[in-house]
Parts: C-alpha cells; structure tokens; sequence
C-alpha cells in the first residue's frame, strides 16, 4: 500500500532559509530546571557501509544546527547495522534528557515501542531519510516509489533496442529498510513491463556489497553468463560488489545503482556502472535540521512540512513530511549535477585510475 497522501516533487530548488541564528538564541526560553536538555539534539545514523552518511548526512545536519542555533550541542552515535546498538543510543539520548532526536532507523518497524514511550515523555522523534514506525513528529526523506521508477527507466535506457527481450537480475536493499519496498515497487512498475523478464531476484540484509557480490556470483552459477543483459542493483555500494563478481566471469552488462557514491561515480566515468540515482542530500538534511530546532523551541513546523504520509503500518497518520525528489546521472550529465552542486570537486572524481576516463568526458 502506498503511505504517501500526497507527493512533492521539489527538483533542485534550495531549501527555505527563514529561520535565523538570532531566533535560536531563544533555545532556552521556558526552559524547566532540570526536567530535560533544551539546547541538545540527537542524532542516530543507522550505518557507515554507505559513504552517504559520515561523508554528508552527519556534517551537513551538525552544520546547519549550529548556523540556527550557536548554542545548540548535537549528539550523535552511529548504530552501525545493529538495531540493538540503536535501541541502547536512543534509550541513553532519553534519559540524558534530550528532547529532539533525529532518528533514521536500522529497523523501522522495531522502533515502533521506543518512539511511542519517548512522545509519552515529551521527546519529539524526526524520522529522517527512513520512515520509522511510531508517533513520530515529522518526517524528512524523497519520493522513494519515484526513485525505483527512475532506477528503472535508467536501465530500461541502458539496455536500449534490446530491453524487449532481455532479462535482468534484480539485487534489492535490506529488508528492514522501510525505503525498500518503494526503491523495489516503482523499478519493478518499469521493468515488468519493459524488459522481457526478471530472471533472478535477491534482497540484501543491510545493504551489504559482499552479500551483494555472492548473490551475483549466484545467479551468474543459476542463469549463465549469457542468461541476463543487465543488473539492478539497490545501491552504489551493492553494485561495487556486484561488478566485482561480473568482471571476475567476465561479464559486461549494463549495472545501475544509488546515491550518487564517490566510487559509483568514478565507476560511471569508466564505463563500468550505467548511471546512478542522485538525490540531493543537502537540503534534505537542511530541512532536517530546521525542523528539529524548530520543535526544541516549541515552534510549529507547518512552513517546512508541506505533505503528510502515513506510516507503513498505518497505525499513524498525517505525519507532517518533506519530500524530495531525485535524478538518473550518467556519464553524460556528471558535470551539471554532482560538480555543478558541489557534492564532489573533479580533483576526487578523476582520481587514480579515473583521470584517463575523466580527460574523456571533459572533466577537468
């Protein structure tokens, strides 16, 4: 069942910057002594296997926080994959008193108990990037059914005049990602219809690009090597894995992912990965961040949330939400998006063995 009630295609239009520093220097305005932590926020990531989330999301939210609040202190964990590990940060966020967390949940739907006891404590949870299960405060993250559509019309592109009759092998994400079923459901929406047929199809416990690479090796013993013509693959780092196994057969099929990964990218330049899914994180994490200092001030959020979603499992509903939407980038258009909007400088792209494939593209 699709969640969203309605859906918000922003492009690349930058994030609204009304709130000021000096505002926030009210954090502490109305402030109970001692019955909580009102300049502190938290923020728990769910893993570092994608570059994404140390490299971007984390500085990107500590920056903007402190833009709008100087006094604001972020503190921030990382769960690494592991729910429990997650489970204990936000439990230790809760009785260290804080009273906003940015949560993007390892395991949405095990968050569903965590989330309803901190709002019955006053803790307002912003479910960022993955839509957690409980009485969340708001939500910030893409049209994730938009992107499996574009991943799937990218390579439906790749595969050009011969999409009729190929069949491709589909690698999905991880299961406890609730982004998942949406990246899946829209590429599937393409690919069924497109290409002749789904010939194998695995999902990947937390995005792991080793599982990855032993599932493709898989169905490279199952299929043959002549048995697909091109690869979806959930992610950048899953189709590393992926290419990896390919390349050991020597096998040459289109491959996309997501994320827009440095090493996706370079990959891309080098003729080894089709395209990838670029999603600008920089405002989603903007709006992230403005969010949650409106609600430590007890600010309503109604001006950066202008859609609504349920939860998956439709215990919630109108949650307040921002989303955003999302790009297919080729060989052909690195240049206007990613170096265009700074996400990467040429000097990291065209590194190592990719500065021959760069001086080809004309990336300087």
């Amino acid at each position: 069942m699709n969640v969203w009630t309605r859906r918000v295609v922003i492009g690349t239009a930058a994030v609204s910057m009304a709130l000021s520093v000096a505002a926030c220097g009210k954090a502490g305005d109305g402030a109970k002594g001692g019955g909580g932590d009102n300049k502190t926020i938290g923020l728990l990531l769910p893993e570092n296997k994608t570059t994404r989330y140390e490299t971007f999301d984390r500085p990107l939210m500590e920056a903007k926080i402190k833009a709008l609040c100087s006094d604001c202190k972020v503190k921030y964990n990382n769960a690494a994959q592991e729910t429990e590990t997650q489970k204990k940060q936000f439990d230790a966020l809760i009785t260290q008193g804080v009273k906003v967390i940015i949560l993007d949940a390892v395991d949405y739907k095990a968050t569903k108990s965590w989330v309803n006891q901190a709002a019955k404590k006053g803790v307002k949870v912003v479910a960022y990037d993955r839509l957690a299960e409980g009485n969340i405060s708001a939500y910030v993250s893409y049209d994730n059914e938009k992107i499996g559509r574009l991943q799937g019309e990218a390579l439906v592109k790749a595969l050009g005049d011969k999409a009729k009759d190929s069949n491709v092998v589909m690698i999905n994400g991880s299961p406890t990602d609730p982004n998942m079923p949406f990246f899946k459901k829209g590429a599937h929406s393409v690919l069924d219809k497109q290409v002749k047929k789904i010939a194998y199809e695995q999902d990947i416990p937390d995005w792991s690009p080793d599982e990855a690479n032993k599932k493709m090796s898989a169905a490279l013993d199952s299929l043959g090597k002549d048995g697909f013509q091109g690869v979806y693959s959930g992610n950048d780092g899953m189709a590393g894995g992926i290419i990896t196994a390919l390349k050991q057969k020597g096998v040459e099929v289109p491959v996309g992912g997501q994320d827009a990964e440095l090493a996706g990218l370079q990959r891309i330049l080098k003729g080894d990965q089709a395209f990838t899914i670029y999603k600008q994180i920089k405002p989603q994490a903007d709006s992230t961040a403005e969010i949650a200092v409106k609600l430590l001030k007890g600010e309503k959020i109604g001006s950066l949330t202008d859609s609504k979603v349920d939860s998956l499992s439709g215990e919630v509903k109108g949650i307040p939400a921002k989303l955003y939407d999302a790009q297919i980038v080729t060989k052909d258009n690195i240049a206007s998006t990613i170096l265009k909007d700074k996400v990467y400088k040429a000097s990291q792209i065209c590194a190592g063995d990719a500065k021959k494939a760069c001086e080809s593209a004309g990336i300087k």
